[in-house]
């Protein structure tokens, strides 16, 4: 087997990441992508094909760093928060979960805007429901053991 090179190995993640999530209009994926010279966010409405808003490092202005990444994640998420979107689902691009990529997710989220699984408020609530119907029906069942003892006394 070759050895794959790092730009292999994080095409090769994005792709299987890809497999696993898309957008949609109500809950559009938030792609990033980070290089040493930018950083942008597009989000991405997968079944019509289109890109509903993004947000791109401007070359000059901007720092390259965790704080540039933190103030254009602020920026992106103001953008599609105006278009009327709350919820994204985040395609990182293969890059790690760290760093400015960790940076541009957390600034959309003190933007206000909604991210991973569980965004939306019907979700939520759903959650929590399930939840508690789960811990009631493990409340009601009592195992055999624990019948036998009540019926030996």
């Amino acid at each position: 087997m070759s050895v794959l090179s790092r730009v292999e190995a994080r095409k090769l993640r994005h792709r299987r990441i890809r497999k696993k999530i898309s957008g949609t209009a109500s809950r559009p994926r938030m792609a990033l992508a980070v290089s040493l010279r930018r950083m942008s966010v597009q989000f991405i409405d997968d079944d019509r094909g289109e890109t509903i808003a993004a947000a791109y490092s401007v070359s000059g202005g901007e720092p390259k760093n965790v704080a540039g990444a933190r103030t254009l994640g602020e920026r992106a998420g103001r953008a599609v928060l105006d278009k009327g979107i709350s919820g994204v689902v985040v395609d990182r691009g293969g890059f790690k979960y760290h760093g400015r990529v960790r940076a541009i997710v957390e600034g959309a989220m003190a933007a206000g805007l909604g991210v991973g699984s569980a965004t939306l408020p019907e979700q939520i609530a759903d959650k929590a429901e399930n939840a508690a119907a789960e811990s009631k029906k493990k409340a009601k069942t009592v195992s055999k053991p624990e019948k036998e003892q009540k019926e030996a006394t």
